[in-house]
C-alpha cells in the first residue's frame, strides 16, 4: 500500500529488549509494551503511524515454540493489507529459528517483516535496543525509487547489519552485533545511513500473487550432532525415536561422516523406514557437497544434501513441509531446493514451490 505516512505494525513477543530487572532477585523478567515504548521517545520523531500487538504475557525467547510462530504469522496475515511493514520484537536466543519458520510460513510475501531485539534491556543506559528498534522501523518503511517496499522478505536487523532471516544465526552472547549470515551477504549495512544491497534482496518474478500463510507445523523432527566417539547404540537410539519423520544430521566439514559399516547401516535402515535425513554441516561457513568418499557413502544411503543451509532453517523447513502434508518423497525433493532464499542451490519454480 502507498500512503503519506508509512504504517508499521509492531509485534512484541518479549525478549531482553522489553525486560526489566526484578528488584528482589536481580533477574531480568519480561515487562509490558508500554514500558518499552516509554523508553524510546525518539520513535515519535519518525512521523509514522505505528500500532502494536503484544503477546500476553510477553515471553522469554527460550520459551518460544511453533505455537508462537503461528501467532506471529497470523498477526501478519490478518493485518497484511493495513500496514506497509512489520517489526517483530523478539529475544535473541531463538530469533534465527523464528525468522526461518516465519519465512516458510508466509508464501508470496511482498512486504518487510523485520525481526529485532537487543542484548541489553531498553531501559539500560547503554542499551542497543533503542537503536535497533528505530532502525528496524525505518527499514520496514523503506521503499524503492518506484515506491515498492525495499525489503520484501523476513529479515533480522541487529546493530550494523540487516540479514536474510533464514540465513542468519546467533554468533555471540556478548556483542551487539550478535547475528551473522556466513553464507549469504548482508541485505543492508547500517552506519550513518542505511545502505541497502539491492542485489542481495529477495525479489519475486511471478507477478502479484496474494500472501498465503501456513499455520500447520509438524514437530516430528530432531537434530543429531555427530562427534568423535558416537557409537552404534547411541545413534540407533536417536534414529529410532518414536514418531520421528525428519532428522537434521549435523556432519563434519563438507558433509562428512564416519565410513564404518555400523554407521552407514544405521542411517540406511532409518531412511528405508521412511525417515528423511537432511545433511547439514556443523561449520558456520561452507556447504555440504560430495567432495570426499565419506560424503559419498552417506549420500548413497539416501540422505539429502543440505548445501549451505543453516541448522535453524533446515529444522524449520522440515517442520513446514511435513506440516503441509507433503509426502516424504516430495519432501526429499524440496529440501535441497531454495523456497525462500534459504540455501544456494536450484531454485524451485513457482508452480512447484509450497
Amino acid at each position: 500500500m502507498n500512503s503519506i505516512q508509512p504504517r508499521i505494525l509492531l509485534i512484541y513477543t518479549g525478549g531482553t529488549i522489553g525486560m526489566i530487572e526484578n528488584p528482589v532477585t536481580s533477574a531480568l523478567e519480561p515487562f509490558d509494551f508500554s514500558h518499552l515504548i516509554d523508553n524510546v521517545p525518539k520513535i515519535k520523531m519518525l512521523n509514522y503511524v505505528i500500532d502494536n500487538i503484544s503477546f500476553e504475557p510477553p515471553i522469554d525467547s527460550s520459551d518460544m515454540n511453533p505455537a508462537h510462530w503461528v501467532e506471529i504469522a497470523k498477526a501478519i496475515k490478518d493485518n497484511y493489507e493495513a500496514y506497509d511493514g512489520f517489526v517483530v520484537l523478539h529475544g535473541t536466543d531463538t530469533m534465527a529459528y523464528t525468522a526461518s519458520a516465519i519465512s516458510f510460513m508466509l508464501k508470496n510475501l511482498r512486504k518487510p517483516v523485520i525481526i529485532t531485539g537487543s542484548q541489553l534491556p531498553i531501559g539500560e543506559v547503554r542499551t542497543d535496543g533503542e537503536e535497533n528498534l528505530i532502525t528496524a522501523v525505518q527499514i520496514a518503511a523503506a521503499t524503492t525509487a518506484s515506491g515498492e517496499p525495499m525489503v520484501q522478505e523476513v529479515a533480522i536487523l541487529f546493530e550494523n547489519y540487516l540479514w536474510r532471516g533464514n540465513r542468519a544465526t546467533k554468533r555471540s552472547a556478548d556483542n551487539f552485533n550478535a547475528f551473522k549470515s556466513h553464507n549469504y551477504p548482508e541485505l543492508a549495512k547500517i552506519g550513518l545511513g542505511i545502505n541497502f544491497h539491492e542485489e542481495a534482496l529477495l525479489r519475486h518474478t511471478h507477478g502479484e500473487i496474494p500472501l498465503e500463510a501456513s499455520y500447520s507445523l509438524d514437530t516430528s523432527v530432531m537434530v543429531i550432532d555427530l562427534f568423535p566417539g558416537i557409537d552404534s547404540r547411541t545413534l540407533r537410539h536417536q534414529l529410532a525415536t518414536p514418531g520421528i519423520k525428519g532428522i537434521v544430521l549435523r556432519t563434519y566439514g563438507a558433509g562428512n561422516a564416519p565410513t564404518a559399516r555400523w554407521f552407514t547401516d544405521a542411517i540406511s535402515e532409518a531412511v528405508k523406514r521412511g525417515v528423511v535425513v537432511f545433511n547439514v554441516t556443523q561449520c558456520v561457513n561452507g556447504s555440504v557437497m560430495r567432495r570426499y568418499a565419506s560424503g559419498d557413502a552417506l549420500a548413497a544411503t539416501g540422505v539429502v544434501m543440505g548445501y549451505d543451509i543453516t541448522t535453524e532453517a533446515a529444522l524449520t523447513k522440515m517442520m513446514y513441509l511435513f506440516g503441509a502434508g507433503i509426502d516424504r518423497e516430495r519432501v526429499k525433493l524440496l529440501l535441497p531446493q531454495s523456497l525462500r532464499g534459504e540455501l544456494t542451490a536450484t531454485v524451485a519454480s513457482a508452480g512447484d514451490m509450497p
